[in-house]
Formats: structure tokens, sequence, C-alpha cells
């Protein structure tokens, strides 16, 4: 739909109030700059691992505790895996691109010396001794060689999305120095800490924007994998058919790494994909990979009524953007959108004569529990009794009392009526949107990720239905990229790139192209 002439002169006005941005030059603290630039400076001599970790250290004793980002610190344990990394480094034995990187896990990951809080006040009262295991993100991590400082802050339970935790307080926005922004959330603290320049990247979760909607407000890229592509095992559970985990990092290639290391089919997560993991495309992403491919542009996800004037005239500005690389951009309606989405699934259902389907089905929250606690201890039924109340504050779906949920315990989520039809159905609707890009020649989609920047903390949100839903019933890849700062110099929109499931490199890769071509990332200014 084309805009009006007075639509578009509000838009240019607000286009001319924009802040210009520069793509940073290569950084004097390594922090500032990206894990290529990082590395390149360790195989000159310029740093070493262990100098560069204890300066991210005390950028989380310093910025993490004023953003309250942190949810705890492993310190010893970080330097001690610098220390390990330059010795290789030194010895010709370094182990991949990310040997080295300072990271982090966010709060509802189990890392192993430190106590899973959930960020959940109870929670950390209830079980305050140190786990004895990594998650198995963490463990792929740490055998990739990087440095894992510590966990990040989120929502209780990874539940909602404004950074509010009951155990660390309020995350804050870094970009907001009156304090009165919400950072976005749940992996809130996994977003600002990379922001901030804490860490290179870190790992979140999203069932529903949790990487997303932080990514967009603290200025960001944030990546959904396709559903399933990184198993979850050893993370507190949320909701086993949505729950999709993956990295943020100030840049597209630094997610790339981190994915290409957590990512990867494993048996201990049921719903994980079972198709062959290649990571090698993620380590080379080319700046030209957008250069005559033909885009989607999905206007039905781009609610221009219901937008300021400021944020169309950034969309506006994303999409020149993108046809700078070279892309072939054009307007695309999908079989299904942020709109219909719901609907299209429970049809497919009706159509199989099949029961409702449900991706918030208590039984399969229950079994994932239930696993979760039988990797951590030798009692799960007793861990659980002793923190249902605590976890179902959140998760209210689940039966009242530990007693009535019982019986869900070891039933396998792959047995779930409501879950399984979830599963056919999203096949299903998957099926006929890839079909209708074959049909156009659309290799890829762009949208807003959201189309309004960082309300403030405690106002209600506003009323615009975001796709944020769509890509995690459909479980697409997505790569939330910054698409500038707006007039108040706060984050204002990111660009999704999107594609089909199991594309997730592909979708890197054209993501990439378009932020070196924005050259959109601003740093947070810095405090006083």
């Amino acid at each position: 739909m084309s805009p009006t002439r007075r639509q578009a002169l509000a838009q240019l006005a607000a286009l001319a109030a924009l802040p210009l941005t520069r793509w940073p030059a290569l950084a004097d603290d390594p922090l500032d700059g990206t894990i290529a630039e990082y590395q390149a400076g360790r195989r000159r001599g310029d740093w070493a691992a262990e100098e560069v970790t204890r300066r991210a250290l005390d950028r989380c004793r310093a910025e993490g505790a004023r953003w309250r980002a942190i949810d705890a610190l492993d310190e010893s344990g970080a330097i001690a895996a610098a220390r390990a990394s330059d010795a290789r480094l030194r010895s010709g034995r370094a182990i991949g691109p990310l040997d080295g990187v300072p990271v982090f896990a966010k709060a509802i990951y189990d890392v192993n010396g430190l106590p899973t809080t959930g960020s959940n006040a109870e929670w950390a009262r209830l079980f305050p001794d140190p786990v004895r295991r990594d998650s198995l993100e963490v463990r792929r991590m740490r055998a990739a060689g990087a440095v894992l400082l510590g966990k990040t802050a989120a929502d209780d339970f990874a539940y909602h999305g404004t950074g509010t935790s009951s155990f660390t307080g309020q995350v804050r926005n870094p970009h907001d120095p009156t304090a009165t922004r919400t950072p976005g959330g749940s992996s809130a603290g996994s977003a600002v800490a990379v922001s901030d320049g804490m860490a290179f990247a870190a790992l979140g979760t999203d069932d529903g924007g949790s990487n997303r909607i932080p990514a967009q407000f603290t200025g960001i890229v944030g990546m959904k994998p396709s559903f399933g592509l990184v198993p979850r095992t050893g993370v507190i559970p949320t909701w086993p058919y949505l729950d999709t985990h993956g990295p943020l990092a100030r840049h597209v290639a630094d997610a790339a790494l981190l994915l290409a290391a957590v990512a990867g089919a494993d048996s201990s997560d049921p719903l994980s994909r079972s198709d062959a993991w290649n990571a090698t495309p993620l380590a080379a992403l080319r700046d030209d990979a957008l250069s005559g491919v033909r885009v989607g542009l999905v206007e039905s996800h781009v609610p221009r009524a219901e937008m300021s004037a400021e944020a169309i005239a950034m969309w506006e500005r994303a999409v020149r953007d993108v046809r700078a690389t070279g892309a072939i951009v054009d307007s695309f309606e999908p079989t299904v959108n942020r709109l219909t989405y719901r609907d299209a699934f429970e049809s497919a259902a009706r159509d199989r004569g099949d029961v409702n389907p449900d991706p918030d089905s208590p039984a399969p929250t229950a079994n994932a529990l239930f696993a979760y606690f039988a990797g951590r201890t030798s009692d799960p039924r007793a861990a659980i009794r002793l923190g249902y109340a605590a976890y179902r504050g959140f998760y209210d779906v689940l039966p009242a009392t530990f007693a009535d949920c019982e019986p869900l315990f070891t039933q396998p989520m792959t047995h779930d009526p409501a879950g399984v039809s979830f599963a056919r159905s999203r096949a299903e609707v998957v099926s006929r949107l890839a079909a209708s890009m074959r049909d156009a020649g659309v290799d890829a989609l762009i949208y807003p990720t959201m189309p309004y920047n960082a309300p403030k903390l405690g106002e209600k949100w506003p009323d615009v239905r975001t796709p944020l839903g769509f890509g995690n019933w459909l479980g697409l890849p997505e790569v939330s990229v910054p698409a500038g700062l707006g007039a108040d110099g706060m984050p204002a929109l990111n660009l999704s790139m999107v594609g089909m499931p199991g594309t997730d490199a592909r979708v890197l890769a054209l993501a990439h192209a378009y932020e070196r071509q924005s050259r959109r990332f601003v740093a947070p200014p810095p405090t006083a």
C-alpha cells in the first residue's frame, strides 16, 4: 500500500531527524569490536585472552551491576579458561574461532559450579547450591574453547518480556540514561551484556520473542534459529513445542559463530532436529550474499497505520538498504501471516480430524521439568515438589498441585495429543508457506521485528499484534538486525530476515549482507 503525500512528507521529516550513524572503526578495546578483530589481535600479540577476560569481568562488576544484567559470575573459571586458551594459541593448538572468546549464558542454563536461579528469588532460595553439570549448549561452547563468564539476568523463569527479575531486580537498558525504558526480555541480561560490551555473544531463549525483543530494544542482533536446531538439555524448560535457543551478539558474524558451536541434533532432547547440521558456512559469511536474491517484503507484517512516522521512515530506509545490496525486494503476501497463523493451525487440525493444537499444553512442560531435574539430581520428584509452587506461579497452565501434576512427569512430550497435533499443523502450514514462496520465486522474507521501540517501564505496551509468535509457531529461522537509532537516541527498529526451517546458515548470510550494507549498529553511550 502506497503512502499518501502527507504520510510521505511525515516520513521524510522523521527520517531527516534521525542521527547519522557510522560503522565503528577497529576498536581500541577488543571488547568493543568483533570476534574476528579480537582473534586477529591475539594472533598479532596485541592482547591475550586472559587480559581481555579480566577487562570483561571488570565491565561486568561495574556496568553489569549498573544495568542489573548479571545473575552470577564465574571469575576463577573464566580466567582459568582464558589462560588455557592462550596456552593453546602459543602452542599452535587453537580449537577454532570461539577459542578464548568471552561469552555468557542465560540464568535458566545449568552451569557447573554456579547455582541455577532461573532469575527467580524464591527458586534461588530453594536451590542455593551450585549445580554439578553444564547444560548441553554450555558444554558445547566450552568444547569450542569459549570463555564462559557466567550467567545473565532474565525475567523470572524466562516467562515475561520486560527484563523484570525478582532475583536481580529490573534489568536496565544501557541506551537509556533515564533508566525508564525496558530492555525487553526475557533474555534481557544477555542482550544488555552484549550491547554494553561485557561479552562478544550470549545465549538466550525465545518462545515468543525473548531473544528478538531485547535485541531490538538494545540495538543488537538476536537470532531465533529453526525450531529444534539447538537442543535444550540442562536448561529450565518453558514450552517445549515453542522454545528455541539461540545467540545474541553485536554483529551477525559473531552470532553465526556461536550458533555454529551450539547447534546440532542430540537425542537428549526428543524434539531436536535429526537432520545433519553443517556449521562450516557460518565461519565465512559473504558481504555480497544478497546480490540477485529475491526477498519478499511481507506487507501484512508492517502495520503502518499503527506505526509512528519515525518508525515508518526507518523501515523504508531499511528496505532501501536491502535493495542497495543488489537484492530484488518485492511485496509478498504469504499464505499465512501474523493475523492468520493461529487459525491456520486450528483449521489444519480440523481437516485432519485431530485434537486442537496447543503449544502450551501442560503435559510437555511437566515432562520437560522432570527430565531437567532427572539430569541434575538423583531424586527429581523431591526437587520438583520443593520448587513446584514457585515455578507454577508463572507456568500456571500446570495443574494446581504437585500431586495433580505428578502423573504427567513421565508422559513423553512426543506423545501428548495437543502437542503432536501442533507439530502436525506446523508441518502442514510451513509446507504451504514454502510452496507459496517457491511459486513467487522468493528466497527469504523481511519485515520489522517489532513496529515500535522500547516502551517505558510499567507502561502498557502498544496494542499492536507483532509477527513474533508467527515465527515461533512456524519454527522459522529469523535474524533480527539493527536498523538504527531514533531521534531520541534509542534503538528504534530492527529488520528481521526470515527463511524456511533448516535454512539457518542461508538466513544468517543474508542478514550479514544487509548488516554490512546498512551499518546501523551503534553502541550505547559511555556512562559517566
